[in-house]
């Protein structure tokens, strides 16, 4: 059984939609019947992936539409959710997915820095911001669920910028679903989505194949309609190498560091190295 705002005729709202996990979802929305809009930076990318999405949708191009859209940039997104609901009346599904990992450093470039928090956490946030007030007040079911990530959960060494803006995300959607839950008449409930390891043109780094410890876009898209379904907030995907049984161990290990007072990031810092290698088997 699907969740009630993901029912035909109804309206999905998909950021970061020319590829990858977005991609995926706007295909699967629409063959359900949806209508799907798919947010993107423009360009043919985003004129192939609206080409695709027509061909998957049941009313074909006219319940497809496709925006070009800088999700860090607040009127865009504005303008965005004022197309939406003239073109289609309102959304019912937001997926706030856009975002960037080009790399980063601790003393990296401030513009890059700027850029990655821009997309991964300011995008959210707007999103959210020019989408629920309106989703709030048409008194439907709806949906908006957030692309997070395990890296702004326990937050590895390598990627500073990447893990701050997901730890926002992860943050800031906690707190959207407490008050989406006591605004009055509020009918929208908010998700976070921590997928595994995907194959995606963003993971990729330069393979063509995909490796046998990834999921695809689809199984992860799958994984997150049926969780959505069944009610999780925290909606944390597995992988053909890591089991949620892993995940957890490594996020209670992660939260261990504060309230055992170890060092930050210990789980890399070799005087712990085998304390967490006895903590992960359940030593």
């Amino acid at each position: 059984m699907l969740h009630p705002a993901i029912s035909p005729n109804n309206v999905a709202v998909i950021t970061g939609g020319a590829s990858g996990i977005g991609l995926a979802a706007a295909m699967r929305f629409a063959g359900i019947g949806m209508k799907v809009c798919i947010a993107d930076l423009g360009g043919d990318r985003l004129a192939a992936a609206e080409k695709k999405l027509a061909s998957a949708a049941r009313g074909g191009a006219a319940d497809v539409m496709a925006v070009a859209v800088d999700v860090s940039r607040i009127e865009q997104v504005s303008e965005l959710e004022s197309t939406v609901r003239r073109r289609f009346g309102g959304a019912d599904v937001l997926m706030n997915n856009a975002g960037i990992q080009p790399g980063s450093t601790m003393f990296g470039p401030l513009e890059n820095w700027q850029r990655i928090l821009g997309v991964n956490l300011w995008g959210v946030i707007h999103g959210s911001q020019a989408f629920a007030p309106h989703m709030i007040a048409r008194g439907r079911p709806g949906l908006i669920i957030n692309t997070g990530s395990k890296q702004g959960i326990t937050t590895p060494p390598g990627d500073p910028a990447y893990n701050v803006s997901k730890s926002g995300v992860k943050t800031f959607t906690e707190a959207l679903q407490h008050e989406l839950r006591n605004a009055p008449g509020s009918r929208i409930s908010a998700h976070l989505f921590i997928p595994g390891h995907v194959f995606t043109a963003l993971t990729a780094r330069g393979r063509t194949e995909k490796p046998a410890g990834a999921w695809t876009p689809e199984q992860t898209v799958d994984f997150m309609i049926e969780r959505v379904a069944a009610g999780d907030f925290y909606i944390l995907c597995p992988d053909n190498d890591v089991p949620r049984s892993l995940d957890e161990r490594r996020i209670l290990w992660a939260v261990g560091d504060i309230v055992e007072n170890r060092p930050a990031l210990s789980r890399w810092h070799p005087d712990h190295a085998e304390a967490f290698a006895r903590f992960v088997k359940g030593a």
